[in-house]
């Protein structure tokens, strides 16, 4: 009987104090939410106090509307430099400078390496010359006098004939893929596109690629070479004049022994290449320092060239035209004969 009432008494107790800790635990979320109120919070207690945590906020604000930039790389770093750049963003930077895709890739950023500025104004100025007072002359009524079509066949024939030498070039450079690309489409232009007149690989989604042995020794490791202009032939590195050596047993006009035949090619081949400049004109007769706004634009593109060769950059879409004067567009003797 003793053990029948103290059981009761027992049962009693422990209920008792499990009622007694529910406080204990209950009484912790209380104190998270009331600190969670109080950091956010200055919509539910609208008293001067509230203001006080949101000092801080705003000092950090100002801060970061200074200095948010290196923070946010720095945190993101993991993340911003494993990260592969998008195509858009590889090109500005080949243009204008940047970071690049590739660590050992240059920026585009070094100033450019014209320590012949002397005589390069010089020659730039007799250049300037001769294309004002023939070949601007002669592209502008080319124009005016070719049809457009016509015009175009021009273009897909002197850019048929480069594929070779593009093709030679890009087996050295080590892209096999693109010299298999580059002898289909020149194989297609010289069947079905009548001689090179059409263009039915581009329609085929060929690519069309232009590479030549200067672009070769920069991408074998040759990458700064001063800037020098050439009578005639325009902007050039020192690179670049051996790559003229080296483009020159691979030019298919070279090949033709009609003088006649072949002066008459290349000065088309001259003309056609002028009419492709004639829409930087406006820019070139505004600009404050013609000869350094040439000297730039020509040695960024040549850069941007090269770096696309380093980056093995296989996007499927069209070189830009050709805005140097062609080895074989030049009357020149032919040493190999």
């Amino acid at each position: 009987m003793n053990l029948l009432r103290t059981l009761p008494l027992l049962a009693a107790a422990l209920l008792l104090g499990a009622c007694a800790g529910k406080p204990v635990r209950g009484t912790a979320p209380p104190a998270a939410t009331h600190v969670a109120t109080e950091q956010p919070a200055t919509a539910q207690e609208p008293f001067p106090a509230a203001p006080v945590p949101e000092v801080p906020q705003v000092a950090d604000d100002t801060d970061a509307a200074t200095a948010t930039p290196a923070p946010v790389q720095a945190t993101d770093a993991g993340t911003a430099d494993t990260a592969a750049p998008t195509d858009a963003e590889d090109d500005f930077a080949a243009l204008y400078g940047g970071p690049t895709a590739e660590p050992g890739a240059g920026n585009g950023t070094a100033p450019a390496y014209d320590p012949w500025e002397k005589y390069n104004r010089q020659m730039h100025r007799f250049n300037l010359a001769v294309d004002r007072g023939i070949a601007r002359p002669l592209a502008t009524a080319y124009v005016h006098v070719v049809p457009r079509v016509a015009r175009t066949g021009v273009s897909n024939f002197f850019s048929n004939l480069r594929s070779p030498l593009t093709m030679v070039n890009q087996l050295l450079q080590g892209h096999a893929d693109d010299a298999w690309d580059t002898l289909g489409r020149f194989l297609m232009n010289s069947t079905l596109g009548i001689g090179g007149l059409f263009d039915p690989a581009s329609k085929a989604m060929v690519p069309r690629r232009s590479e030549d042995f200067g672009q070769t020794l920069g991408t074998w490791g040759w990458r700064q070479s001063r800037y020098v202009e050439l009578p005639f032939f325009g902007p050039r590195t020192v690179r670049d004049v051996f790559g003229l050596a080296g483009d020159t047993p691979l030019s298919p006009l070279r090949r033709i022994e009609m003088d006649k035949l072949r002066i008459g090619l290349q000065g088309l081949q001259l003309v056609d290449t002028r009419v492709q400049l004639l829409s930087l004109d406006d820019i070139r007769d505004s600009a404050v320092d013609e000869y350094a706004l040439t000297r730039d634009a020509w040695l960024q593109r040549r850069n941007y060239q090269i770096e696309k060769d380093l980056r093995r950059d296989r996007r499927r879409h069209e070189d830009d035209e050709q805005t140097t004067i062609p080895v074989d567009a030049m009357p020149m003797p032919d040493w190999g004969r």
